[in-house]
């Protein structure tokens, strides 16, 4: 049998020791005693073999030449290394290795029989490439790097798969030319270098059996089954781990390392929320060991306080080597009950921190005693980098998962509730992923307090509507102005007719009942003066005007939204500016209690708040934490209005602002609705606090036309004595803090649908 593996190849290739057997001469020509002595007599015991000289081709030649090939290699395989060096001789890139160090008969003897030597991600491409680079080098002066690490993988008698770099050294190599050999221009070896692809033209360049390949070569081997290891978990890593076969490319990258054949890797995530363990959808590949079947589970009840405060508390390795003797020092351990079930007798749990923040464990397990312990455990510093960057990002993608259902299926959340939502989404996910069916559900909170405010612009309406009223009036006596000038239309009588009556009704705007005047004016110009005034554009007489009267329609810079455009800016400044305040303010707020808040932009600014333990349940909440933050609605919504107060003057229009609280001391439940993408009270009994805030910023004092909201005044609707005792005190302390007025009104708001008997207190704030 011939000793080449591949069956194209540049070379003839033949076993010979000629550069050995020169070197030898050399040694006995020029050296004296036991060194030339020795020399020469290896010289006498190969002549009497010339195919040593001339070249072996066939493996049965050399098992024929075995005994002489020993001694002659003998200087480059010392005996004393023989159990320690993974070494032999070899042609490079081929399969045939011989002389072989004892502790490569024995990697090689454990592999087995069936064991197939070949090198990993090598074929006939990159070997006939590589051959041809070694030509090139030799005859051409050209320095191609195409060095690349060569691998075996070779089983152990356990099933493990170790690593070996392989380490060629070439110095007993000679390449001859034969008449097959084709001579190459620089351009040709330049077209070479550029078409590695194209196997036709290095082997046009390059025949097969154009040269020689004579002598040998050393192979040394290096066990690298660690680092080989960690780059292949790289390459895994990278991958979304739902995509990998856990058993074939994860679990046999960690039994590499840990030498154990069938040691098994699990991972299980912390939701820090919640305080609890659970399995993450986009990873479940990898199964919980410390969850087994469950879906989650509280990390103390599973851990215990001792087990969780050494894993999660100092976020370092937590090995155990006995399980058994584990459970019989810890007989309430949960999890040692549940290893024990799963016939884990070993463990390594090792905590996956980012940044400071506990994404989850990972499980190394063993099905025996003493496999895992706190001293191996620490080869895990290699590779848990790269293993939290993965978990961080398979969890981010999770988290990004569970954020699209939430927009798409609830709304964008305030931080507070969206833990719910997560909760709610991530079960949705997990049903979806097993095909199970699973409707999102609607999300509630129960005993929660609401804290109801608002600052209303005063006379919006109003002021909106004088805006409207004077816009259309110059935008009409424009247009009038042009159609008088048309004398030569017949129609011009009956559209000045109508122009004036919608002057008329433009006058009447303020008082008028309908509500749609302004669109009905609007669509009249737009749908018969508009067109008229198109056809005329090109006459010399009408061009200048229609021309003028379309510039100042422009909505952003024409005269004819001159107050339309004061209105909206006054309006938005005002909203702008009052947001802002409301939304700065909220960060020390939801230091008192984390709790839930929403605000509106209407002419003015409203906002809901909703505190209770179900919003946050990872706190304690007493009724100390409503009392802090009713006082603090009530500072804010006076600094907001004193804010407006130094603001309005610089406005195009000088608004006024009411300012109204609404007290509410009965706990209530509120209900997120899937239609309308957003929280309402839940139940017909806490529809009276929806029903009061609708209608209470309009009300009147009982028995008076005087509204109960007035400019300068902050006022405190309340229905209950005890509410008027807290406020009075509240009040008390923003008059001592010289935030509101000494004078201090006790009113009664009128009847309302379904709703009597509020009162109010309204104070005055002072500005200065």
């Amino acid at each position: 049998m011939g000793i080449l593996q591949f069956e194209q190849n540049p070379f003839q290739q033949c076993i010979s020791f000629h550069v050995l057997l020169d070197h030898l001469e050399k040694v006995a020509r020029e050296e004296t005693g036991y060194t030339a002595e020795r020399a020469q007599a290896l010289l006498a015991e190969a002549a009497a073999y010339p195919k040593l000289r001339d070249g072996l081709s066939e493996e049965g030649e050399i098992e024929e030449h075995m005994p002489v090939i020993k001694h002659l290699v003998a200087d480059l395989f010392p005996a004393a290394l023989t159990q320690n060096e993974i070494k032999a001789v070899t042609i490079p890139f081929q399969n045939i290795l011989f002389n072989r160090t004892e502790r490569l008969k024995k990697i090689l003897h454990a592999a087995g029989d069936s064991f197939d030597m070949t090198i990993r991600n090598f074929d006939d491409h990159q070997f006939y490439v590589m051959s041809c680079c070694l030509i090139l080098n030799e005859f051409y002066n050209t320095q191609l790097d195409f060095g690349k690490p060569m691998f075996y993988d070779i089983p152990t008698a356990e099933g493990v798969i170790k690593h070996y770099r392989i380490m060629y050294n070439a110095d007993f190599l000679d390449i001859i030319p034969t008449d097959k050999a084709r001579k190459l221009t620089p351009e040709d070896a330049s077209r070479l270098v550029n078409n590695y692809d194209d196997l036709a033209l290095w082997m046009r360049m390059f025949p097969p059996g154009s040269y020689i390949l004579k002598g040998f070569a050393l192979i040394t081997l290096f066990d690298v089954t660690v680092e080989n290891a960690v780059s292949v978990l790289k390459g895994t890593l990278l991958t979304n781990l739902n995509e990998v076969d856990v058993e074939q490319d994860f679990e046999s990258i960690f039994r590499s390392i840990y030498r154990i054949p069938d040691l098994r890797v699990g991972f299980t995530a912390f939701d820090a929320d919640e305080n609890k363990f659970s399995s993450i959808a986009n990873i479940r590949k990898i199964k919980s060991y410390i969850l087994n079947d469950s879906m989650e589970a509280i990390c103390t009840d599973i851990l215990g306080p001792k087990s969780f405060a050494a894993i999660m508390g100092k976020s370092d390795f937590f090995a155990v080597s006995d399980t058994k003797q584990f459970f019989l020092e810890h007989p309430d351990s949960e999890l040692a009950h549940q290893f024990l079930k799963q016939n884990i007798y070993s463990f390594i749990l090792a905590p996956v921190v980012k940044d400071g923040v506990k994404l989850g464990i990972l499980e190394l397990t063993s099905p025996r005693p003493h496999e895992l312990n706190s001293v191996n455990a620490h080869k895990l510093d290699t590779v848990m980098p790269f293993l939290v960057n993965t978990i961080d990002r398979q969890i981010s993608f999770m988290q990004n998962r569970i954020q699209a259902v939430i927009q798409n299926e609830y709304t964008t959340l305030h931080p507070s509730v969206q833990w719910k939502f997560i909760k709610e989404a991530r079960k949705f996910i997990e049903r979806h992923e097993h095909h199970l069916d699973y409707n999102l559900r609607e999300v509630v909170f129960d005993d929660v307090y609401p804290l109801y405010g608002q600052i209303d612009i005063k006379s919006s309406s109003n002021t909106r509507n004088l805006s409207i009223q004077k816009d259309l009036h110059n935008q009409l006596a424009n247009l009038m102005l042009i159609v008088e000038m048309m004398d030569e239309i017949p129609e011009q009588a009956a559209y000045m007719e109508k122009l004036q009556e919608f002057e008329t009704l433009t006058h009447n705007f303020l008082t008028l009942v309908r509500t749609d005047t302004e669109q009905y004016i609007q669509y009249f110009i737009e749908s018969k003066i508009h067109p008229l005034l198109y056809s005329l554009q090109s006459s010399p007489i009408y061009s200048k005007p229609i021309a003028n009267y379309f510039r100042e329609l422009d909505k952003t810079n024409g005269t004819f939204y001159t107050y339309r455009r004061k209105y909206h800016t006054t309006v938005s400044i005002t909203n702008q500016k009052m947001a802002s305040l409301l939304d700065a303010r909220q960060a020390e707020a939801q230091r008192i209690f984390p709790h839930y808040y929403e605000r509106f932009k209407t002419d003015g600014v409203e906002h809901n708040l909703y505190i209770g333990s179900s919003i946050s349940p990872k706190y304690a909440f007493t009724m100390r934490h409503l009392h802090q933050l009713r006082l603090w609605q009530l500072q804010t919504l006076c600094e907001m209005e004193r804010a407006h107060h130094q603001l309005k003057t610089t406005l195009p229009y000088l608004l006024e602002v009411t300012t109204l609280i609404l007290a509410f001391s009965s706990p209530l439940s509120i209900r997120f609705r899937m239609d309308e993408k957003r929280f309402d009270v839940d139940g017909t009994y806490n529809a009276r606090f929806e029903i009061v805030k609708k209608r209470i910023d309009k009300a009147y004092i009982k028995d008076t036309s005087e509204r109960i909201c007035a400019p300068g005044k902050i006022t405190i609707v309340y229905a209950s004595p005890n509410e008027e005792i807290e406020y009075r005190g509240y009040v008390k302390t923003m008059q001592y803090q010289q935030l509101l007025g000494s004078e201090v009104e006790v009113l009664e708001v009128e009847d309302l649908q379904s709703v009597s008997g509020l009162k109010a207190l309204r104070i005055n704030i002072l500005h200065d």
